[in-house]
C-alpha cells in the first residue's frame, strides 16, 4: 500500500511541478531514482529531459556493466525510436558523457529502430572514436539490431534425430546471439517504458514457450522471468492487458496456453502462483544434475540478471515493492534469488 501511495505521491508532485518549472534539470541520483522516472515515462513523455537522465546515469557508474545496463540501453533506444524528428538533438545533449560509457549511445542507435540509424551511428563515429570498431560492426551487420532479434524456432526430436546424422547438433542462431540472455528482457522492457509500443511485447511473446524448457537452466530462467514481469506488469497496467488480450488471438499452440495463463494471472492478480510455478520448475531442472546446459554453480550470473530483470519490473510499481534491490552482485544476489523462492 505504501508504495502505492509513493508512486500516486510521485504523479501528483511531477504533475504539480510540470508547470512552473518545466525546464527544470532532472537530478539523478541513483539507479533507483533513474528506473522509478523511467517506469513512470510513458504517462507523460518528456524526451526532453531524457539527456539529463543518461548524464546522470553516467556519472553514477550506471553504464560500466552491460550487463545490467539493459533496462536504459532499451529505454533510449525507444525514446530516439519515436523522436525521430530531434534525434539528432537528442544525442548531441547526450554525447558529454564519459567516453567509456558511450557504448550505449552505439548501441541505443542501433536498437532505436530509426531508418537512418547506420547514417546516424557513421555522423557520430568521429565524436566516439573509442566505439568506431563498435559502430563499424552494426553498420556491417556484424551485431544484430533489435529488430532482427527473434527467438529461433524450437527443434523437434525429428531434427534432432536428423541432426545426429547430418552432423548439424544445434539450432542456426544467426539472428539470436543473446541467447537465454537476462539482459534482452531488460532491454525490451526500457523499450517498451518508453514507448508504450507492442514491439518489444511481442518479442516477449516469443520468448514465453522458455517457461516451460526442461533442457536448459538459462533458458527456463529467462522464460520464467519472461512470464513473471509480464503478469506483473500486466497487472497494473491497463493498456498492457488489452494488448496481451489482442495477441491471445493469433498465437502458436505452444505460446497460446502460456499466454492465457499469464492474462488469467493478470486479471486475477495472481502473480504470487506464477512465481512459484515457475520456481518449482527451475528447482526441478536443478535437481536432475549433469548432462545440461547450467547446474547450480552457473546461478551467480542468472542471479545478476534476475535483478536487472526485478529491477525493471519494480519501476513501475516503486521500487522495493518486489523485495528486490537494485543493486548488482555480492550479498544482493542472494538475497534476490532468496526471494524468487521463498515467498
Amino acid at each position: 500500500m505504501r508504495c502505492a501511495i509513493a508512486i500516486i505521491l510521485f504523479l501528483v508532485a511531477s504533475a504539480a511541478t510540470a508547470a512552473p518549472e518545466p525546464a527544470r534539470k532532472l537530478e539523478i541520483g541513483s539507479r533507483e531514482a533513474a528506473l522509478k522516472w523511467i517506469g513512470l515515462y510513458r504517462n507523460k513523455p518528456q524526451p526532453a529531459r531524457v539527456p539529463d537522465l543518461v548524464r546522470g546515469l553516467s556519472d553514477i557508474g550506471a553504464f560500466h556493466d552491460p550487463e545490467s545496463a539493459g533496462a536504459f540501453v532499451g529505454f533510449i533506444a525507444g525514446v530516439l525510436g519515436t523522436n525521430p524528428g530531434r534525434a539528432y538533438r537528442l544525442i548531441d545533449a547526450m554525447l558529454p558523457i564519459q567516453p567509456e560509457d558511450h557504448w550505449v549511445l552505439v548501441r541505443a542507435v542501433a536498437y532505436s529502430g530509426l531508418p537512418d540509424w547506420k547514417d546516424i551511428l557513421l555522423q557520430y563515429r568521429d565524436g566516439m572514436p573509442t566505439r568506431r570498431a563498435m559502430i563499424e560492426k552494426y553498420v556491417t551487420g556484424g551485431l544484430p539490431t533489435l529488430v532482427e532479434v527473434s527467438p529461433p524456432k524450437e527443434r523437434t526430436l525429428g531434427d534432432k534425430v536428423k541432426g545426429l546424422f547430418s552432423g548439424d547438433s544445434r539450432t542456426p542462431a544467426a539472428t539470436w546471439k543473446m541467447d537465454a540472455s537476462p539482459e534482452l528482457l531488460d532491454i525490451l522492457w526500457g523499450y517498451y517504458f518508453a514507448t508504450g509500443s507492442y514491439s518489444p511485447i511481442y518479442r516477449m511473446i516469443g520468448m514465453l514457450p522458455w517457461s516451460k524448457d526442461k533442457d536448459d537452466t538459462d533458458k527456463l530462467m529467462v522464460g520464467s522471468m519472461t512470464k513473471y514481469t509480464l503478469a506483473v506488469n500486466a497487472a497494473r497496467d491497463a493498456s498492457l492487458r488489452q494488448m496481451l488480450r489482442r495477441a491471445a488471438a493469433n498465437q502458436p499452440k505452444d505460446v497460446a496456453p502460456i499466454l492465457t495463463d499469464v492474462i488469467d494471472a493478470a486479471e486475477t492478480a495472481d502473480t504470487v502462483r506464477i512465481r512459484k510455478e515457475q520456481y518449482a520448475a527451475i528447482e526441478e531442472i536443478k535437481r536432475r544434475g549433469p548432462g545440461y546446459k547450467r547446474e547450480l554453480t552457473g546461478w551467480g550470473r542468472i542471479g545478476e540478471g534476475a535483478i536487472g530483470v526485478g529491477c525493471v519490473t519494480a519501476a513501475v510499481m516503486s521500487v522495493g515493492a518486489l523485495g528486490i534491490p537494485c543493486v548488482i552482485g555480492g550479498a544482493a544476489t542472494s538475497a534476490a534469488l532468496r526471494y524468487w523462492g521463498g515467498q
